[in-house]
């Protein structure tokens, strides 16, 4: 907050009426925002933690935060174009959770619905291309997708126990916040993962891409220097990009045809269920009410399970496709 002090003479301060003509000091300037202050450093671990935390939530526990990502989902084949397949919308809500050890506890719902191309409603099945087989869309419900967020470089996700490398050097969380003109401040995080897939190949052979799930996600962020170096908001809204590579989706009953999915999307926060398309809203709305409120604490001791492990708790898997019948052998020709 910027403050005005008046330096007074001596002879003020011992109650004369006046200070001499030319004793009063000029205002102090305001401190110009950079990476270093004034008010977060963000070349620290302390100062990148709050600034996550208030990208990803808001400081003041009492409010929530809200998130999405819009984009493409592309198919990728080696030998052929990538192709467009269908749009996908992310719905998230969050609030921050101040522990005693100063660390915060992000309680996180997240939705990924996908939609069509061309007219932006969300879809409930699907005319697979590859396949030309019609297929049931199935909804990312992860609930809750909690994070904690501390002075220190965070672990892995564990997958429910699924992703065994989840230890890493306690370093402190400096994340290389860099300015890119315009009063904008960037940064990028990326996680590459490789772990036993929960969808095997012998329960699921319509849905399992194999029995290693490859995955990996990158994130851009960018934020207003200015925002991020005023202590009066406590919640600092951010644009950016959301990159994830991943397998199949399950629900496309490809199995293990060579080839995978990539993500594509411009993400955004918002402190209102207003920066969600009305379309988007309507559904969750409609169809996951819970899912636009953030959760509430006790949730914090569930496992986080990325969409391919909740896919394998929550849905069943695929008849396998009728054998085609089998024209009747030739009658023998009539013997002489």
């Amino acid at each position: 907050m910027q403050r005005r002090d008046l330096l007074l003479t001596g002879s003020l301060a011992m109650g004369l009426s006046a200070a001499p003509a030319g004793l009063l000091a000029a205002p102090k300037a305001a401190a110009t925002p950079g990476l270093k202050g004034p008010y977060l450093d963000l070349t620290t671990g302390k100062g990148n933690q709050l600034a996550l935390v208030r990208i990803d939530a808001n400081l003041d526990e009492s409010k929530p935060k809200y998130g999405s990502a819009s984009g493409v989902v592309v198919g990728v084949r080696a030998g052929e174009p990538l192709r467009d397949l269908f749009g996908f919308e992310v719905v998230s809500a969050a609030r921050a959770w101040k522990q005693p050890d100063g660390s915060y506890r992000i309680l996180h719902r997240e939705t990924i619905l996908y939609t069509d191309l061309q007219s932006g409603d969300v879809l409930t099945e699907y005319l697979n291309p590859y396949t030309n087989e019609r297929v049931k869309v199935v909804d990312v419900v992860n609930d809750p997708w909690n994070e904690l967020l501390e002075e220190w470089v965070p672990r892995p996700p564990s997958y429910g126990g699924m992703n065994k490398n989840t230890e890493v050097e306690r370093k402190p969380l400096i994340l290389g916040w860099r300015e890119v003109g315009n009063g904008l401040i960037t940064i990028e995080r990326h996680i590459n993962l490789f772990y036993p897939a929960a969808l095997s190949p012998e329960k699921w052979p319509r849905e399992s891409p194999g029995r290693m799930n490859q995955v990996s996600e990158f994130f851009t962020y960018v934020v207003s220097l200015a925002d991020m170096q005023n202590p009066k908001k406590t919640s600092v809204l951010h644009t950016g990009s959301w990159v994830r590579v991943t397998p199949w989706l399950p629900w496309m009953l490809m199995g293990q045809a060579p080839g995978h999915i990539l993500y594509h999307s411009i993400v955004s926060s918002f402190d209102t269920h207003d920066g969600f398309k009305p379309k988007v809203l309507e559904y969750m709305r409609r169809n996951h009410p819970e899912m636009i409120v953030p959760p509430p604490a006790e949730s914090w001791a569930k496992p986080n399970l990325s969409s391919l492990e909740v896919y394998a708790r929550d849905q069943k898997p695929a008849p396998l496709p009728a054998a085609p019948a089998t024209a009747p052998a030739p009658a023998a020709p009539p013997k002489p």
